[in-house]
């Protein structure tokens, strides 16, 4: 265990009919080149990016985390780097399960963003740093359902048990009241630096020269991009994927004369939504994919 005294997470399977995707306001708010200047170190777990395995079997899974602590091994401090939007929130709950039984100090530090599922990791610290420029963000579990009205309020009550662990979780290592949480992530709360160390949601700030920001680490970092796009459009993970498949395969196709396929239609749409944003990055990255191909 760590040297706290944590509540455990419940373990939850996968339910027919949910996905589990990002919020789009969370994926607006993050900056994925927000790193630690000392990310090197031995005894350093990094989760830099959402939490889940996405399309190219990237992302932070329980798996992956396991894995690392082994490595580090049982009895050793462990430093836990968090620059991460969320993701699917069951496996945040797995991973901070696995960071709660460490047996040694477990040191969190938010670098730039730990929201929804990632903020339950954060939880897990015995001491929690935060950049006086990041954020936390506190939610109820956000998912993508599919159903009749019958089964959609099963879903809303199978997924009430897991937001009062997510509070209970928070109660305790903040020591804030459990109404004030319950508000606060029926409101969807974000946290700024100076507002989580007074409220008791970390314990101290970060040295300014602890955080440093550069490119997106990531080999495939154009497609990631033109993905996050579309999922800030709102467009379901699910389709996504499909449209990035289809959009790889060739289309527009020869067959078509030059016509992009609905597919391709859609997917162009999609980036078109953050073209007003900055048309210069989305026109560069979407090439940068096409040629990849």
């Amino acid at each position: 265990m760590t040297l706290m005294t944590l509540p455990a997470a419940p373990a939850a399977r996968p339910r027919a009919g949910i996905q589990h995707d990002l919020s789009p306001r969370a994926l607006q708010a993050w900056n994925p080149g927000i790193h630690s200047a000392i990310d090197d170190q031995a005894s350093t777990i990094t989760i830099y990016e959402p939490i889940g395995e996405d399309m190219w079997g990237d992302g932070v899974t329980a798996r992956r985390i396991a894995g690392a602590l082994r490595s580090i091994g049982s009895g050793n401090p462990v430093n836990v780097n968090i620059n991460s939007p969320g993701g699917d929130f069951f496996e945040g709950l797995a991973i901070y399960n696995l960071l709660r039984e460490h047996d040694g100090q477990v040191n969190v530090n938010i670098m730039g963003l730990a929201a929804s599922a990632a903020s339950v990791i954060a939880m897990a610290g015995d001491e929690i740093s935060i950049g006086r420029a990041a954020f936390l963000m506190v939610h109820n579990a956000w998912v993508l359902a599919i159903g009749n009205r019958l089964e959609l309020r099963e879903i809303a009550d199978w997924l009430e048990p897991f937001d009062a662990a997510a509070v209970d979780i928070y109660q305790a290592r903040t020591g804030i009241a459990q109404d004030t949480i319950v508000a606060q992530l029926d409101a969807e709360t974000w946290i700024g630096g100076r507002q989580a160390v007074d409220a008791g949601w970390a314990d101290t700030f970060l040295d300014a020269d602890q955080v440093e920001e550069g490119a997106q680490p990531s080999q495939r970092a154009a497609a990631k991009e033109l993905d996050m796009a579309m999922a800030k459009a709102g467009i379901p993970r699910s389709r996504r994927r499909e449209l990035m498949q289809e959009f790889k395969s060739g289309t527009p196709s020869a067959a078509g004369g030059g016509t992009p396929s609905a597919a391709a239609t859609d997917t162009h749409n999609a980036v078109a939504l953050e073209i007003d944003a900055d048309p210069l990055r989305i026109t560069a990255n979407l090439k940068e994919y096409q040629s990849c191909l």
